[in-house]
């Protein structure tokens, strides 16, 4: 397992011990960061306009397109590293 892994795990797992929750353009873009480090470019087929939530999440993740795995995860790093600071 490579150091990056190692982070980008204990990362996740201190992401749910935030003191305070982030507000939701934050919570989108770890949301999008994870899906991106975890499964590459999102496509899926974009949710309908009546589903505000996963049409939220779909654009957030969509956004990241073209970042590699490696790339996602030290972005989703230093993201949660700076929530925790």
């Amino acid at each position: 397992m490579s150091d990056l892994t190692s982070l980008f795990e204990a990362a996740q797992a201190s992401s749910k011990l935030l003191a305070e929750r982030p507000d939701n353009p934050t919570l989108l873009k770890i949301y999008a960061l994870y899906k991106q480090a975890t499964e590459g470019d999102n496509a899926a087929k974009r949710p309908s306009f009546s589903d505000v939530v996963a049409r939220a999440k779909w654009d957030a993740w969509t956004a990241q397109k073209g970042l590699s795995a490696d790339e996602a995860k030290q972005k989703y790093v230093d993201l949660i590293d700076s929530l925790r600071a």
